[in-house]
């Protein structure tokens, strides 16, 4: 009996700690392009471990909801390791709160490219008049806001590279199909921290439930040449824009009806699609050509 005892704690023993090294190397895997972006940037190591420890604090207050403020401090500290005192000096700072609104020039780049209102007979997105009734810029800019003037929209999205203003013509055309604006860092890491974040949220989530929360799948490949990936690029970009295209006007009227229905809109979704090709570290590539298409359920279990 005492051997079976023995050999049943071994193995809980054994599980823990594998399960911990996994986790351990989850984290330097996420931490290390967070390096990276901070040390580019001129970012030191001092204030990303006040936001982690501020991070550390926030979660492990709502992992309690329905606790009582006495013995706060005491719960935190003990969760996390961090000292009481600094516990009491993070708890009683204030916080940045969270912004989930998407800037304006994505949801009028959206709506442009996706409204059948706006594109020509052959799908492309038209070329708009400026001001007057659908179809025109001022139009399209009021349906998605009426609290940012119409000007001021063209001119922001002017200023980020996504459309031109023909002042003669008085038309306004774009430039770019996707909403990347790389002339504005800070709307960059702006969505670097909107997009990631919710896709981690999403990942994690899966992890510490029973996976079916979200929809969090990838599949992926080794052994491929450099002419690979690029003949794999227009491919992946095509997926996205039909994705967008379907699912923009679809979101669309659902807030509509929620809005006549008067339902509680206090949801939000993010959908999105990414890719990611690097050169593999080693190269020991054998013989037989072999290609490994793995997919990663929502449950993350083949990948722990």
């Amino acid at each position: 009996m005492s051997d079976n005892i023995i050999s049943k704690s071994d193995e809980t023993a054994s599980a823990a700690n594998g399960e911990e090294t996994a986790l351990s190397k989850a984290v330097s895997r996420l931490l290390a392009p967070l390096a990276r972006l901070c040390l580019a940037n001129g970012v030191t190591f001092a204030p990303v471990e006040e936001a982690l420890k501020r991070a550390f604090v926030q979660e492990a207050n709502l992992l309690q909801p329905g606790a009582s403020e006495h013995g706060m401090v005491s719960r935190i500290s003990t969760a996390t390791g961090i000292n009481r005192r600094e516990v009491t000096r993070l708890t009683k700072s204030k916080t940045t709160e969270r912004t989930n609104k998407q800037p304006l020039a994505s949801e009028i780049l959206a709506r442009w490219t996706t409204d059948p209102l706006f594109r020509g007979e052959d799908g492309a997105p038209s070329t708009l008049r400026r001001l007057g009734t659908a179809p025109s810029f001022e139009a399209l800019a009021q349906a998605v806001t009426r609290d940012v003037h119409p000007r001021s929209m063209m001119d922001e999205m002017i200023r980020l590279g996504i459309i031109t203003f023909d002042e003669k013509l008085d038309q306004v055309s774009l430039i770019r199909m996707d909403f990347v604006p790389k002339s504005d860092a800070l709307q960059m890491l702006g969505l670097l921290g909107d997009n990631v974040g919710d896709h981690f949220d999403a990942a994690v989530t899966n992890v510490l439930q029973d996976g079916s929360r979200h929809l969090e799948q990838a599949v992926f490949a080794d052994e491929l040449s450099a002419e690979s990936i690029e003949a794999l690029r227009p491919l992946i970009n095509n997926e996205w824009r039909a994705l967008r295209e379907k699912m923009v006007p679809v979101l669309t009227s659902l807030i509509e009806s929620d809005k006549i229905a008067g339902r509680p809109q206090d949801q939000r979704v993010r959908i999105g699609l990414y890719s990611f090709a690097e050169t593999t570290s080693n190269n020991n590539s054998s013989n037989t050509s072999r290609v490994i298409r793995r997919f990663r359920k929502p449950a993350v279990k083949e990948s722990r």
